[in-house]
């Protein structure tokens, strides 16, 4: 990959954040600029951990597979023999599988496609109440499916908050504590944890967006404070790329679900198709060119990709929502 001038590019773009690009072992660029916090002008280093938003679905359907593969968790079981839904509008036919692939027909919590704004959608909640999973809840189930479970592919979170009930039912631990100790620890990801935006912790990104009259806002209280199974979990980009070695190499799955978790389980079109958290990008032969997850929220964007051809983890994570996005064209065009 030609990394010629891609500094400058970063310069000229005054991208906020980290860029992380390693061929196997060998790191082919490393970039960290602006600032963690723009109270307290603190620069971002190659250790600043950042909130990676819904690259976290990562991290959950790891967990999920887990418990599968431990006989504690059925894909093709119905949710509702994990997650109490007495008396709400989820199907009884939507199954684990469904959940991870994006294939369960429910509607989101807040609905993009129909024009919904995230932001205004949690402006209108008490935010600092949705600390817990079962929290988001009443955000969605109650709402009238918009397909059939399997007859419709469409991107939701809210898959993943259900997902990650079924994972705390069966286990008996707190999904964030459950992914710290199966997920982050073996893999090595000594600097991933879920933060609260409101405590200080060493080496947060604190993130910062412009408003429409050019000034700076946090997003201390834009959204839940703490990490949940759909997103918001903080990691480094070294960490992030020790995920994927990890995936890789057998640490964290079996080898029949390591296998698939790195293949498409449902194609979007005929360009991308999704897996298990993973999206996939194709070529015009079907073969895939890069698996990868990428996330936006206020203060947060960012992506983490494998190109498989070229044997490179890409990372690109900025503390602000539109920080990270001609960063991952710019290096997308250049692969």
């Amino acid at each position: 990959m030609d990394t010629a001038g891609l500094t400058d590019f970063l310069e000229q773009h005054d991208f906020s954040g980290v860029v992380l690009i390693r061929k196997g072992r060998s790191t082919v660029f490393e970039s960290a600029t602006g600032l963690a916090s723009r109270r307290w002008n603190a620069p971002i280093t190659m250790d600043t951990r950042f909130d990676t938003a819904s690259i976290t679905k990562l991290f959950t359907s790891v967990a999920v597979l887990q418990q599968v593969a431990a006989g504690n968790l059925d894909l093709e079981t119905s949710i509702h023999h994990y997650v109490d839904l007495r008396g709400t509008r989820i199907p009884i036919e939507v199954n684990l599988l469904h959940l991870l692939t994006h294939t369960s027909g429910l509607a989101d919590d807040a609905d993009e496609e129909d024009g919904d704004d995230y932001a205004a959608f949690w402006a209108a909640l008490p935010v600092q109440t949705f600390l817990e999973t079962k929290d988001f809840l009443p955000l969605f189930v109650d709402k009238e499916p918009l397909a059939d479970p399997g007859d419709e592919v469409a991107f939701i979170n809210v898959g993943y908050i259900l997902a990650g009930m079924a994972l705390e039912q069966v286990t008996g631990v707190p999904y964030r504590q459950y992914v710290f100790d199966e997920v982050f620890t073996p893999a090595g990801m000594t600097d991933s944890g879920f933060y609260d935006r409101r405590e200080a912790a060493p080496r947060v990104a604190e993130g910062w967006d412009k408003n429409a009259a050019g000034e700076w806002v946090s997003n201390e209280l834009a959204y839940p404070p703490i990490g949940s199974p759909d997103g918001g979990a903080h990691s480094t980009a070294a960490d992030l790329v020790k995920f994927f070695e990890a995936v890789r190499g057998g640490v964290l799955l079996n080898k029949e679900y390591t296998e698939e978790f790195l293949l498409p389980q449902v194609e979007l079109d005929e360009e991308t198709a999704y897996g298990f958290g993973l999206e996939f990008d194709l070529d015009e032969d079907g073969s895939v060119r890069s698996y990868f997850q990428d996330g936006i929220n206020a203060g947060a964007s960012g992506i983490l990709r494998h190109y498989v051809a070229e044997n490179l983890d890409v990372v690109v994570l900025s503390n602000s929502e539109d920080g990270a996005w001609d960063v991952i064209t710019e290096i997308d065009e250049r692969v």
